[in-house]
């Protein structure tokens, strides 16, 4: 384990502000990506003559399979190399963008969406395990980890602006053309910039038969649950899904069992930093992830904003996320990562049950941002905190699993945690009024409050104090 330290210090020395610079840029193409969309889909349906039926394959196509190929991903760049499969995603995510800015025909746009959302599960597991491998685990890590994270949450607001500015002035088109440069300058200086990949000790196999049974399920399982809400958990196609999934999952286990090399090392799960950041991934999106669908529901359905005067609003939490993404980093250095999702939940409890309160047909979004930015700041505080936990304790050539088992577990939260949120808003808003839809996004944003609160008690539970007798040997 000493061996494994010093490389991790060695590799750290290896790395610049310039090769942080280009990790945390990737990390704002993913969210910058997650936003961008939804302002132009309006144009995109009237262009190419999408139905209502169809058009949330726009969204759905990249949501379902960045989530079903996470775990593919992850193992990819833990065999192929971490920063042959970081560039190696970039080239696909300008390549899919491109084919969706010259799209001519609704099927073309997503297969588009399906490709880029591939990418983009092939580049979060291999820019979060890149820098968990070139950053020593503590306080230099940390301090990358806060700047990622901090480029994550500007994504999500220079999406939502970006999206608005680019389809009033260009077109449609030009939500996805952005993303051809952006991604190709990156590739071209992780090129140059990255330290290599360090060679491996013995031979290792991509598990395929692993590979694709866990990408099969969990494409499904994420499909089953985008869709469920949409056309009914009742229906022949989502119970058909559902069951596949199982039956994979199922698939999986046998296969691993007598894989030599499996796809996913079940010794990470001995591992409760791993574990608990992992369960922490789930929790989040299930619960702080739901939230800016409610902020966005108030502020166009209930107080009237345009997209822009809410892509603008949208400020305030990425600005309040942004600063928990740093306190983060220094609380998790300082006190440990169970002590900051401790700290983290706590603030963003008290931030989203005030936000909830202040949520009234009546009000208006000054009276809502204290408690958007309390629960912002906890936001950030977390998110930076769960990323240290993931990783802490894995030798570098299995970073990319574990980023990939967080990640999968985090859309698959999101997947789930949305649907419940929406549910539960529906059922109490019971109308269109302006009251009606605050009740119910009123009733969510409480739902969403719980799921913070269980992030504490998951924390408290489950992530260790101290990471020495955490680490998980090669």
């Amino acid at each position: 384990m000493r061996q494994a330290s010093e490389r991790a210090v060695s590799a750290a020395g290896r790395a610049t502000g310039w090769t942080l610079a280009l990790l945390a840029t990737a990390q704002l193409i993913i969210s910058l990506d997650i936003n961008i969309v939804f302002v132009a889909l309006p144009e995109i349906g009237s262009g190419l003559g999408f139905d209502g039926q169809t058009l949330q394959w726009v969204v759905s196509a990249y949501v379902v399979f960045m989530g079903g190929f996470m775990l593919f991903g992850g193992r990819a760049a833990d065999v192929l190399g971490q920063r042959r499969v970081f560039i190696a995603a970039l080239w696909v995510y300008a390549t899919s963008s491109l084919l969706g800015g010259l799209a001519w025909a609704p099927e073309v746009l997503i297969a588009a969406r399906v490709f880029q959302g591939i990418g983009g599960a092939m580049l979060f597991p291999a820019t979060l395990s890149l820098l968990n491998r070139l950053y020593a685990e503590g306080a230099a890590r940390n301090r990358a980890l806060a700047v990622w994270g901090g480029a994550g949450a500007s994504g999500l607001t220079i999406g939502s602006l970006a999206g608005g500015v680019l389809t009033g002035a260009f077109g449609w088109p030009a939500v996805f053309y952005v993303n051809v440069p952006l991604a190709g300058i990156v590739a071209l200086a992780a090129w140059k910039l990255i330290p290599h990949d360090p060679p491996q000790a013995a031979k290792r196999r991509f598990d395929l038969p692993g590979g694709l049974t866990i990408t099969a399920a969990a494409t499904l399982i994420v499909f089953t649950l985008v869709q469920g809400p949409e056309t009914g958990w009742a229906n022949a196609t989502i119970v058909t899904t559902a069951i596949l999934a199982v039956a994979f999952f199922v698939a999986f286990l046998l296969i691993e069992r007598r894989a030599p090399d499996p796809l996913i090392p079940f010794r990470l799960f001995g591992n409760r930093f791993t574990v608990g950041g992992a369960a922490t991934t789930f929790l989040y999106m299930g619960s702080f992830g739901a939230l800016p669908y409610f902020l966005t529901v108030l502020l166009q359905d209930v107080h009237a904003f345009t997209p822009l005067q809410t892509g603008l609003a949208f400020l305030i939490p990425s600005a309040a996320i942004l600063l928990g993404t740093q306190a983060g980093g220094k609380l998790t250095t300082s006190r440990g990562a169970r002590a900051a999702l401790l700290a983290g939940s706590v603030l963003g409890i008290a931030g989203t049950a005030w936000w909830a309160l202040e949520a009234t047909a009546t009000g208006n979004l000054w009276s809502m941002t204290p408690g958007i930015v309390l629960s912002g700041l906890g936001q950030g505080i977390v998110w930076t905190a769960m990323w240290a936990a993931v990783g802490t304790g894995v030798a570098d050539h299995e970073q990319g699993i574990a980023s990939g088992i967080g990640s999968t577990t985090q859309n698959t939260g999101n997947a789930i945690g949305l649907a419940i949120c929406v549910a539960i808003s529906a059922a109490v808003a019971e109308g269109a009024s302006k009251e009606a839809i605050t009740a119910g996004s009123r009733a969510a944003i409480v739902a969403a409050t719980a799921g913070i609160a269980i992030i504490a008690v998951v924390a408290a539970a489950l992530v260790p104090t101290d990471s020495s007798s955490e680490l998980a040997e090669p």
